[in-house]
């Protein structure tokens, strides 16, 4: 209540205060909140307290704009309210004062309200505020009743804005009518209303941004001397209180997470060595650790502390995470809350130990168990089941928190201990409760409260283990769950250490299985080791001495042991096996390899791993033994299996192995997981796929044996067992089989295996071909086999059986035929050993002789290294050349050298009758192109008959023979000569004699002589070049229709000049039609008048074909053509003549060919014809080209009716045979193409004449060289000249 001029101001809501912040919304301010009394003093009262609730939208430095609902008080004024110098609050600020007034007279005016006015700005003027608004309210009574001095209202308006609103017109405000519900009076109170929130958040945000500017102040000088954290932890509290208030939850969730992060910082410092001095007031020894409290919005008792700087670490820690709950639950983030919770109790524990806090023992235990339990507590208040369960991954880490905690209590308070605790735990106990305090009221009627369960917990044995075992399940089915399987073990592992200090071990083992399972499977080696030891005591405890000695056995060789502690297990390992088996000893005890020693080289000796029947080989094992101290084993013992199957076909040998084979890789390495740990390793094999008719090959593949074993499911939830040792070298977890009776075994007995790498030589078996391969590894140690069951990567080697081998290779190449050249014998033996008196029986060919020579020796060699040489015997006959072999044992190589000449083959020639020594017909040599060199080639096949077979052994030499001869046969009219070129296709010189030309054949003619017209006794022939001989053929009598000749020279390489050194060569060839039936003779005559011929002008060109001699009877064609003839009675031969020019150089006027016939009586006889010619160009040309072809009539019984033989349209036309002689001579034949022929018109298959040519000497043409000179048409001629 105001009396006389109201004085008002408005503050906001703290929200520790009554009116705490109000449910989301808007309230309207009603009317009937202001009265206006009547009395004589004017006054205006207002219901107290008056809340001013308005939504406005808050723009901050820094902040994106945000719609805010703000609550606003409205205060008597009081000048005590006003902010003094340093006053940090802002939820008791005053942002807006408002005075009020219903002064309607200008004389009360004058004498009090404005001297009022003056007093209240002054006032606010001092304490710095300038936020004022002066409301005028305007009563329509009052003005009635005192007329007489009552000014227009306008007027007292315009006085006070004049007075005290110059500038600021807009801070007086008139509210005309209050109580009327009338239009004016609501539009009047809606305009109070909008002013009202528009200055109040005016106000508002300058003081808010204000306050942050000082708030930053404040924090930068953190560095200067006498700065508090407490103070100016209160300072931005009280901002994150006004965004509470505003319900900005994030931005105060903000303001915490802010002190949170500095604290920690100031807190990391001083574990760094920078310690400032107001932390230490938080280094005061703890004495209540209560816990948490979530169930008060705001503990006022720690915040009181705080501020008075009393507070403790644990107490400032569970404020603030108080206040930082209650803001995460209003912005419905309750998970959010469990995760900074675990972070909170672990940060706590290593806060206190930097800051060096004095703690009673169990002291933080208990804190952090009650903590625990009162997250849990609040978020279960706020979700329900069905939340909880699906957001168990997040809740589940309090619980194994909490659990851990509580055994640990149990320790401290002798809980655990098989003895119950003692006197000097109860006393403990004692002073853990008393540090507890008195419970919460508001957990007091609660019965599950943290409070009572820690101390029911702690009151006995039985209680303390019902509590821990209900905490155990409930986290570990959580665990389960939500997937988190191996944290679900390590609990249980925890849980089997509790079994164990309860003398429990059966219910512990299980749990210590499962877990070491898990960390076998995934490689940790640390974890694997602890667990081991736990799992060897328990295993003791319950008498499993097949286990105790397994595990004692993996300890012994585990190297994150020390070197004391592993002794004592290899001791105890030792010890095992040294009992007797009445004694308990149990002599079929099988461990895996891995835990006594490594298997990480193989090597073969010799290298490749692949040796021939009968033959040594040495297998080195290299073995990284895993115990501290050496061992003596009784047997070391490497399963093979033999795979005949797989021995090559032939008996050749088999494909190169790795002579070493190293397993590091396999190797687990300590302290990395490895995929081979968690089962055993793929055996792959080989699969054939063979066709049921012939046995061929049809496909080929992997298969993998142990795929049943591989391809299954593997996760957390069911790892692989792992009870024992941690795979190595392809072994599983699983008890090894031992090795399999009946098996190929290689051993060793009597070996030390030292500490680290050790090499044990074995000597592998190799009686029997085949591919062996190495499976198993067992080392016997008395009772005790430690066996590697698969051998991984596979590790083999070949034995093979080879059947002796002969080939021939040449030592130079190419081999020349008509050379003595050196070959190459090699025989490799195999299993075969050669006796003395085996021999190698050549077949001998007239085509490729064997030349022996005395002193041949044989050298035999053995892997590339001479052993030995020894002579060889070579006896030569017609038909055999048997070649004595020297003693040589199996798989050796014999090597010796003969000499072989290939003759070069004169002609096609075979003897019918001639056989090799196996009865076959010899194949005679025959020369063909070889694509790689210009030379001809001779393949020549050797029949050999060997010791070691019943078959005979087909080998193949080629030959290239060095020279390409060609014969030709040239004439001079009736006289013959015979031309003979030699060309060297070899990149060799040869130096050629004794050249000569003579006819072939048993009867040969006496008047027949072919004198050399180049003749030398010696002529060079260079690589690459040729050589040309002639001889004449004269004869007595006429020559021979045909004549076979033999050219025969003796060659030598060039530089070996003697007679020894000469080889013959002889070239057979057949020359048909040698004599020469018919000569042409041509002259051109120039026209009449002229002495030369003119181009243009027609000449004569008179062809004269003279007949030399009657047919030979050599000349079938003819003959019988001529027989045929007379017998019809026609008696003459008939030639067909043609005259052509090919060069364009003439043009043949008239007929240009005809048919001409001779007589067949015995003399010469010569035929005339004239042919008109027309030269084209001036000059010296050549006569035209004149033809001469055989004419055989269709009734010629050498003619066949084919195609061939046919005359098309496009040949000459022929004339049949009725047509006589003088018709024949003045028949016309033209030009090609310009007259059909006669033959066009015949049936296709119907006999017809046919023209053959003559033999290359039948027809000697007298012009074939002869040009005439034509002149040109005319004398006058212009010729251009360019000159330059």
């Amino acid at each position: 209540m105001c009396r006389g001029p109201g004085l008002v101001h408005v503050s906001l809501h703290s929200p520790g205060s009554a009116a705490a912040p109000r449910a989301h919304g808007v309230e309207e301010v009603s009317r009937d909140n202001l009265s206006v009394g009547s009395s004589a003093s004017t006054c205006l009262n207002v219901s107290p307290p008056c809340v001013c609730v308005c939504a406005c939208v808050l723009r901050t430095y820094g902040r994106a704009p945000k719609m805010i609902h703000l609550e606003a008080n409205f205060v008597q004024f009081k000048e005590e309210l006003l902010p003094k110098d340093g006053t940090k609050a802002l939820l008791t600020f005053p942002f807006l004062h408002i005075y009020w007034t219903d002064c309607c007279d200008a004389e009360a005016y004058r004498g009090s309200v404005k001297e009022d006015v003056s007093r209240w700005q002054s006032s606010l003027r001092a304490h710095g505020s300038a936020d004022w608004l002066i409301i005028v309210v305007d009563g329509g009574d009052a003005r009635k009743k005192n007329k007489g001095n009552i000014l227009p209202r306008s007027s007292i308006v315009d006085k006070i804005r004049g007075d005290f609103c110059n500038k600021q017109n807009d801070r007086c405000v008139v509210l005309s009518e209050p109580l009327k519900d009338s239009s004016r009076s609501q539009e009047s109170w809606n305009s109070l209303l909008l002013k009202l929130r528009t200055l109040l958040l005016m106000s508002f945000t300058k003081n808010l941004g204000r306050f942050e500017d000082d708030m930053r102040t404040l924090r930068e000088k953190r560095t200067q001397p006498g700065w508090s954290f407490c103070q100016y932890f209160m300072v931005q509290e009280e901002l994150a209180f006004v965004f509470e208030m505003l319900q900005q939850f994030e931005d105060a969730l903000v303001q915490y997470d802010e002190l949170d992060a500095l604290f920690t910082q100031y807190v990391l410092n001083f574990g760094a060595g920078d310690a400032a001095k107001w932390l230490g007031s938080f280094c005061s020894p703890v004495l209540n650790w209560s816990g948490l409290l979530l169930r008060r919005p705001i503990d006022m008792e720690k915040r009181d502390s705080i501020q008075r700087g009393s507070a403790s670490l644990l107490d400032l820690r569970s404020y603030l995470f108080s206040r930082q709950c209650t803001l995460l639950i209003f912005l419905q983030r309750p998970w959010e809350v469990t995760q900074r919770a675990l972070e909170l109790l672990h940060n706590c524990v290593q806060e206190l130990r930097l800051l060096e806090v004095s703690v009673l023992r169990g002291a933080l235990d208990c804190w952090v168990f009650l903590s625990c339990l009162e997250v849990l507590h609040r978020i279960e208040s706020c979700c329900d089941r069905a939340q909880l369960a699906a957001n168990a991954s997040h809740t589940v880490g309090l619980w194994a928190y909490a659990a851990d905690k509580l055994k640990a209590l149990g320790h401290l308070c002798g809980l655990v201990s098989c003895k119950g605790p003692t006197s000097e735990d109860l006393n403990r106990t004692v002073d853990l409760l008393a540090g507890l305090g008195d419970e919460r009221p508001e957990t007091v009627n609660s019965l599950q409260s943290p409070y009572k369960k820690l101390k029911e917990a702690l009151s006995s044995v039985e209680a303390f283990e019902r509590h821990y075992l209900e905490l155990c399940q409930a986290a570990m089915e959580m665990y389960r769950a939500v997937g988190r399987l191996r944290s679900a073990r390590l609990l249980g592992k925890s849980l089997a250490e509790f079994y164990m200090s309860k003398g429990e071990p059966e219910r512990a083992e299980a749990l210590l299985a499962e877990a070491l399972r898990s960390y076998v499977c995934e490689g940790w080696t640390f974890p694997v080791t602890h667990t081991r030891k736990q799992m060897g005591e328990c295993q003791k405890l319950l008498r499993r001495s097949a286990d105790s000695l397994r595990t004692s056995a993996l300890l012994a060789g585990d190297g994150n042991l020390s070197a004391e502690e592993r002794t004592s297990f290899c001791r105890d390992v030792l010890d095992y096996a040294g009992q007797p088996a009445d004694e308990g000893g149990d002599p079929s005890a099988t461990l895996d390899m891995g835990v006594l020693a490594q298997l990480t080289r193989i090597r073969f000796g010799p290298d490749g791993a692949c040796v021939h029947s009968g033959a040594a080989l040495r297998v080195e094992l290299t073995l990284r033994c895993l115990m501290p101290v050496a061992v003596r084993v009784d047997e070391l013992a490497v399963g093979v299996h033999l795979d005949a199957e797989r021995v090559t076909k032939g008996g050749a040998r088999g494909a190169a192995l790795p002579g070493t084979v190293d397993f590091e890789a396999a190797v687990t390495a300590p302290g990395r997981p490895s995929s081979l740990s968690a089962g055993p390793p793929p055996e792959m094999d080989e699969a054939h796929d063979r066709s049921p008719s012939d046995d061929s090959l049809s496909s080929a593949g992997v298969v993998c044996r142990n795929a049943h074993l591989l391809v299954r499911r593997h996760d957390s939830g069911s790892p692989p067992d792992a009870s024992g040792p941690p795979a190595r070298n392809g072994a599983s977890g699983a008890p090894p089989a031992a090795l399999k009776e009946g098996a190929p075994v290689l051993r060793a007995s009597g070996i030390t295996l030292e500490p680290g790498d050790n090499s044990v030589v074995l000597a592998a078996a190799s009686n029997e071909a085949g591919t062996y391969t190495l499976r198993q590894l067992c080392v016997t140690l008395a009772n005790v086999n430690f066996v590697l069951p698969h051998i991984y990567p596979s590790v083999q080697y070949h034995v093979y059986s080879q059947e002796p081998q002969l080939s021939v290779r040449p030592l130079s190449e190419p081999l020349l035929a008509g050379l003595p050249q050196r070959v190459k014998f090699t025989l490799l033996t195999g299993h075969y050993a050669v006796r003395k008196g085996d021999a190698l029986q050549l077949s001998n060919s007239d085509s490729m002789p064997v030349l022996a020579h005395v002193g041949c020796t044989a050298r035999i060699a053995n892997n590339g290294g001479a052993v030995a040489e020894s002579a060889l015997s070579v006896q030569s006959s017609d038909k055999v050349t048997s070649i004595g072999l020297p003693p040589t044992p199996p798989y050796h190589t014999l090597e010796f050298h003969l000499e072989v000449l290939c003759l070069i083959p004169p002609g096609p020639e075979r003897l019918a009758d001639e056989r090799l020594t196996n009865g076959e017909a010899p194949r005679r040599p025959r020369s063909y192109s070889h694509p790689d060199t210009a030379m001809a080639a001779i393949d020549q096949r050797m029949s050999i008959d060997c010791p070691w077979s019943i078959y005979s052994t087909l080998l193949s030499l080629t030959f290239h023979i060095p020279f390409k001869t060609e014969h030709s046969l040239l004439s001079a009219g009736n006289r013959k000569y015979i031309q003979v070129c030699v060309h060297n296709v070899s990149d060799c010189d040869f130096t050629l004699a004794h050249v000569k030309l003579a006819e072939k054949g048993p009867q040969r003619r006496a008047s027949l002589e072919m004198p050399c017209l180049n003749a030398c006794a010696r002529q060079l022939l260079c690589s690459k070049q040729s050589v040309y001989f002639l001889w004449e053929a004269t004869c007595k009598e006429a020559l021979p229709s045909s004549l076979e000749c033999v050219f025969s020279a003796s060659f030598c390489p060039r530089g070996r000049c003697e007679d020894a050194a000469f080889e013959p060569f002889h070239y057979h060839f057949l020359m048909d039609n040698v004599p020469t039936l018919y000569s042409v003779r041509a002259d051109m005559v120039p026209p009449a008048g002229e002495r030369h011929c003119r181009s243009g002008s027609l000449c004569g060109l008179e062809v004269v074909i003279e007949r030399a001699a009657r047919p030979a009877d050599g000349e079938p064609a003819a003959a019988a053509a001529d027989d045929k003839t007379d017998a019809e009675g026609l008696g003459s031969g008939k030639v067909m003549y043609e005259v052509a020019d090919s060069s364009s150089n003439w043009a043949v006027c008239g007929r240009s060919s005809g048919l001409v016939s001779m007589p067949s009586s015995s003399g010469s006889w010569a035929h005339k014809v004239h042919i008109e010619v027309m030269p084209l160009f001036a000059g010296h040309l050549p006569f035209p080209k004149i033809k001469v072809l055989k004419y055989l009539p269709h009734n010629a019984s050498s003619v066949q009716a084919d195609a061939d033989s046919q005359v098309e349209n496009d040949s000459l036309s022929l004339l049949d045979k009725t047509l006589d002689d003088a018709a024949a001579d003045t028949a016309s034949v033209r030009s090609r193409g310009s007259v059909q022929s006669l033959g066009e018109q015949q049936h296709r298959g119907v006999a017809l004449p046919r023209l053959d040519p003559f033999g290359p000497g039948q027809v000697f043409n007298h012009s074939h060289a002869r040009q005439v000179l034509v002149l040109p048409a005319a004398d006058e001629h212009i010729v251009e000249v360019h000159a330059t």
